[in-house]
């Protein structure tokens, strides 16, 4: 026992499982869970992306989800050098982007304490990922010339301050968990004049049941209750939006109205 582990090679691999769809892994990602000891992985990531770990190497649920947390960030983190210390390299899998709301500089940080080698693969981040796939660009020339991703719920529960400052902004406004913030933050695009701006919201973005709604800052507040919306979802506020097929539809059905 004492000789094996002599031989172990502690390391983490932070890596980015993307926003839902297994097959928007990287190859890097594939290769990273291929050579794991232990894996430890979050709520948001597929479980079917454990099919490329080996066998025998240990899976771990540590997920995380506002309201429900199996694990607080330190036990998180405990557990990670623990396993690397005791069996080797540990993939920690974290949906979307590890740095992008993903904690995963404190991770990295904090196995740098213990001396461990940390690798980063990045995932494809929900906030650029989610639109896209949906046809909607965060930048159009002659459109959007920018975008800000902002989460919806601070540390404190509040919303975060830069919503106010992007609101007054022309660039696209992609809000991480913040459905349920939605009341105020339609009402903060509202004070910034935007009653009339291009929004979406999508539920589970990438994957299988993904859903998708429609419509302007004024409605679609309604729209999301209207279609029972639930979290994760990710809201796009921007003119952007316009370019979706469906927001044609929806100005034609206006047109035909007024």
């Amino acid at each position: 026992m004492s000789d094996q582990k002599l031989n172990i090679e502690s390391r983490i691999t932070l890596l980015g499982a993307g926003p839902g769809d297994p097959d928007l892994l990287t190859l890097k990602g594939v290769k990273a869970l291929q050579t794991a000891d232990v894996v430890l992985y979050d709520a948001l990531t597929n479980e079917a992306l454990l099919e490329h770990a080996p066998a025998e190497a240990i899976k771990v649920y540590v997920g995380k989800r506002s309201g429900e947390h199996s694990y607080p960030q330190d036990t998180i983190n405990k557990l990670m050098i623990d396993y690397a210390l005791n069996y080797g390299h540990v993939v920690r899998l974290k949906g979307g982007d590890p740095f992008v709301f993903g904690r995963g500089y404190e991770e990295l940080d904090y196995a740098a304490s213990y001396s461990i080698p940390v690798s980063v693969i990045p995932g494809i981040s929900s906030s650029i990922g989610v639109p896209g796939l949906q046809q909607i660009p965060v930048t159009h020339r002659g459109m959007s010339e920018s975008f800000w991703v902002i989460t919806g719920t601070t540390t404190s529960g509040e919303v975060s301050a830069d919503i106010y400052q992007a609101a007054q902004s022309n660039a696209t406004v992609v809000v991480l968990m913040g459905l349920k913030k939605l009341p105020k933050i339609v009402e903060i695009f509202k004070a910034a004049g935007k009653h009339n701006l291009p929004t979406a919201v999508v539920q589970n973005g990438s994957a299988e049941d993904e859903r998708l709604v429609v419509g302007v800052v004024e409605t679609i507040e309604s729209l999301v209750q209207q279609e029972n919306i639930k979290a994760p979802a990710l809201l796009i506020f921007g003119e952007v939006v316009s370019l979706h097929p469906s927001f044609k539809k929806l100005i034609k059905q206006y047109a035909s109205i007024a």
